[in-house]
């Protein structure tokens, strides 16, 4: 009975810390840098993170779940693109959010690009692969049309 219960314990503990492994990138050029040297397209998520309703149900449903955390470091570099309420951020954090919101038409809440990127002439280019947003469904029915997006 005691291996039974330590067993248990360890799954809830290594599930646990795997979805606490995610990195989200807040620095667009931070994320540029190891997508570049990872050769992964960076998920890009907008978000309202104290305000949005839809942003925390994505982030409770799918985007904090196992499965996501497994799929997202095999697949992408995951970059937050926040604009909070309630939360302070940096000036140049709030700048680069608000040029990359208007960038790509960002008109609503979560919003979720999946793009690769270079620098030319100094200037970002981004190839944008497509993007989405809340889907129901969960873990599975999310990462289904990441996957068709990513086309794999």
């Amino acid at each position: 009975m005691k291996k039974i219960i330590i067993t248990l314990l360890l799954i809830t503990f290594s599930v646990a810390t795997q979805a606490q492994e995610l990195v989200w990138e807040t620095n667009i050029n931070k994320a540029m840098e190891v997508s570049t040297k990872t050769k992964k397209p960076m998920l890009l998520f907008f978000t309202g993170s104290d305000w949005c309703g839809w942003c925390i149900r994505l982030q409770k449903e799918v985007l904090k779940t196992p499965e996501f955390a497994k799929w997202a470091n095999d697949n992408v570099v995951l970059v937050e693109l926040d604009f909070p309420r309630k939360s302070t951020q940096t000036e140049e954090i709030k700048k680069q959010n608000s040029e990359l919101q208007m960038a790509f038409g960002i008109q609503g809440f979560p919003t979720v690009h999946f793009v690769n990127a270079k620098t030319v002439d100094g200037k970002i280019n981004f190839e944008g692969l497509g993007s989405t947003g809340y889907v129901a469904g969960g873990p599975a029915a999310w990462l289904t049309e990441a996957n068709k997006l990513l086309k794999k």
